[in-house]
Order: C-alpha cells, then structure tokens, then sequence
C-alpha cells in the first residue's frame, strides 16, 4: 500500500509542473518551417496547433501558415473557391514542427461563389465532409453568399452557436447554384483579418 501511494505521489509531482511546449510562428508569407521557435504555453493550453490559410484572387494566390499553442482545439477545414482554411491540432511537445500537409481531394464537390455568381464547383479535400451554404453581413451592412467544402466540425461549431445562416448537406453539389449580386471579396477580407489577428 505505501509504494503505491509514494508512485502516485512522485507521478503527480512530476506531471504537476509540465507545460506543454509548442511551436510558434506567423509567416503570411509562405511556410513557417525554418521561422518557427519554441514556446511553453500559457496555463490551460493543452493543444499545438498549426493552420494553412490560402488565398486567390484572379491569377494571384498567396499561402499563409501559422503555429501557436491553444486552449482547445478541433481539427478543422474548409474551401470556399477562393479561400481555403485548414487547422491541425496535437497534443505532445513539439507536436506542430511540420506545416499543414497537402489534403488529400475527396471526390465530393460543392458550389462556391465568386463575385458573378455561385454556380462554380470546388473539390473538397482532407476532412471536408459536408457542403455548406450561408449568408452574413460581412461589413457596412453588405451581406454575402457563402458556399464551399466544410469539415463536420465547422457544422457542429456553428449549429452549437446558434448561427441561423448557414446549413450543411452531405451530398455532391448539395449546397445548390444561385446568383450573388455582393462580392464575397468582402467576406475573403474578414476571413484573413480574423486569420491573422488569432
């Protein structure tokens, strides 16, 4: 009995003064391998994290990556034509040393919008298991149309919120073509700030 209590007591010691360590690092730029540094993360961070953020506009794209310690955290991704988001969550020290991989396409299709209209489709890709269709105000009381390839988790998130806006359809091409006549650039600028700033 008294080595079971003396293994529990030095486990708890031992365990009691852990942080968990990320890597931390922002690159709006391309990759953050190579610019990435340690960090120990804050009380209550129990995830690593690390996101891939790719844009294109026209013939122009750019990628944006980041690595940062969390709270909490779900795996999560989604393609709107336009702009894509993808976020990897793990739970050791250090677990975040490499970007966000390539997803791999997953045969679904959806609809997504552009400035003209939403009939263009985009392959989903990685855990994007669903198509969503939503609208919102982004800025100066414009609202916008919001279609592409979601993961579950972004449906869950938004259904647990209370967001009335946006549903989510499992079939290929389910989320439906429609005309847009406010620009989604609008919607892509928000996206990138709320990015960048978190």
């Amino acid at each position: 009995m008294d080595l079971q209590l003396s293994v529990s007591l030095l486990f708890i010691l031992f365990t009691a003064g852990h942080s968990l360590k990320c890597y931390e690092c922002l690159n709006p730029a391309g990759s953050c391998v190579g610019q990435q540094t340690e960090t120990t993360c804050p009380a209550g961070s129990t995830q690593c994290t690390s996101t891939i953020l790719g844009a294109q506009f026209g013939g122009i794209s750019s990628t944006a990556n980041s690595k940062a310690c969390a709270p909490a955290c779900l795996p999560q991704s989604y393609n709107v034509g336009i702009l894509r988001l993808t976020t990897t969550c793990c739970n050791t020290d250090l677990c975040n040393l490499q970007d966000v991989p390539e997803p791999v396409a997953t045969g679904k299709s959806c609809y997504y919008c552009d400035a003209k209209t939403c009939s263009n489709t985009v392959k989903c890709s990685g855990i994007e298991d669903r198509c969503v269709n939503g609208t919102g105000n982004v800025a100066f009381g414009l609202s916008t149309v919001v279609k592409g390839c979601v993961s579950k988790s972004l449906c869950d998130a938004a259904s647990a919120s209370g967001v009335k806006t946006l549903t989510c359809c499992e079939g290929d091409l389910c989320n439906g073509a429609q005309s847009v006549t406010q620009s989604v650039l609008f919607l892509c600028c928000s996206l990138l700030s709320y990015f960048l700033m978190h």
